[in-house]
């Protein structure tokens, strides 16, 4: 029997976009054709491969199967745009941006998490925050086991989230702190080299002190879980490492859940690998997971300042599972669960 395969448009070739192409080939997604379409035309080589990149125009989307939105984190605009035009046009639309994340007709999903989400979908489906992604590799498994009552999430997220600009940056801050030169900041209103800055996204007026990247956090989580209910409260820190998120996760569930069940419930879900030896000094860290596919949870212990709790580490590359990764996983389960030729018979 021989596979369909699929043309796939990729809109916008930074960081995520560019890990987009990665991510099918080394998948072996069954694509027919990757079409890139970005703001100007011309060539672009990625891993070895020469694309041309079209402009992006309504009549470029016109053939496509699937059309994967590369936005990286806060990214507005692009999806605004063309998104539901695509759609009209016979297109499944997998956005990474955060303009339909909380749109009631647009399932947010995570695939090991909740792929039911996309059963009856319109057309269009939104990737969740890359923080959001991260920490519900872990959260969602022992919800379902215990019931999350509440959590306290303290992001350290990489630059790479902000995109090519803010990797630069940091390079450049390294070497210019190194010789001795003064560090411009231009992506970030701090310097990011050998600091940390607490704010990830805009202010929010209506959660006073919170930002953008924090009420994501708790929104999105409520979403994908179906739990209105939990209750949640992020601080979300820019740190200077260049790819992987990683995040601090105190829990407080319904049940009582000890450290040794959700090792193993975590051990056995895919997508996830327990890094847990505090005495040999293993934890997850951002090297680790550079680059791979997995979010690594370790330093799980029970937090004894609330009932029913625990505390967990965890870490994820933001740009593979906590975006490109995860918009392809989202197309791969389409295909799997007949939503793709189903929908396109409408």
């Amino acid at each position: 029997m021989v596979m369909k395969k699929y043309n796939v448009g990729i809109v916008g070739i930074g960081a995520v976009g560019t890990e987009l192409v990665k991510v099918l080939r080394q998948r072996k997604f069954p694509v027919n054709e990757i079409r890139v379409l970005a703001r100007s035309e011309r060539d672009e080589e990625i891993a070895g491969e020469t694309f041309h990149v079209r402009p992006a125009t309504p009549e470029n989307f016109d053939g496509l199967d699937f059309a994967l939105f590369a936005g990286t984190e806060g990214s507005k605009g692009a999806s605004q745009v063309f998104g539901w035009e695509a759609v009209r046009r016979g297109v499944i639309v997998i956005d990474n941006g955060d303009d339909f994340r909380m749109d009631p007709k647009v399932p947010l999903v995570i695939p090991e998490i909740n792929p039911e989400a996309l059963d009856g979908h319109c057309g269009f489906i939104a990737n969740p925050n890359c923080s959001t992604i991260i920490a519900l590799m872990a959260l969602g498994p022992l919800h379902q086991a215990a019931g999350i009552r509440r959590f306290i999430a303290t992001t350290f997220q990489s630059v790479s989230g902000t995109g090519r600009a803010a990797i630069a940056e940091l390079e450049q801050q390294v070497q210019d702190y190194v010789a001795g030169k003064p560090c411009k900041a231009e992506t970030y209103p701090h310097q990011i080299a050998f600091n940390v800055l607490p704010q990830i996204g805009s202010a929010k007026p209506d959660m006073p002190g919170f930002t953008s990247e924090e009420v994501k956090m708790r929104n999105e989580t409520r979403k994908i879980l179906g739990a209105k209910g939990i209750r949640v409260s992020a601080t979300c820190v820019r740190v200077p490492v260049f790819f992987a998120h990683s995040e601090s996760l105190n829990i407080e569930f319904k049940r009582d859940l000890s450290p040794e069940e959700a090792r193993d419930i975590l051990a056995k879900t895919p997508g996830v690998r327990v890094v847990d030896d505090l005495a040999k000094a293993a934890y997850p860290m951002p090297l680790q997971v550079a680059g791979g596919d997995d979010v690594f949870v370790g330093r799980i212990r029970r937090d004894e300042s609330v009932k029913n709790g625990l505390v967990l580490w965890v870490s994820g590359d933001n740009i593979r599972k906590g975006a490109a990764q995860n918009a392809v996983q989202i197309a791969e389960v389409m295909i799997q669960r007949g939503l793709v030729d189903s929908w396109k018979k409408r």
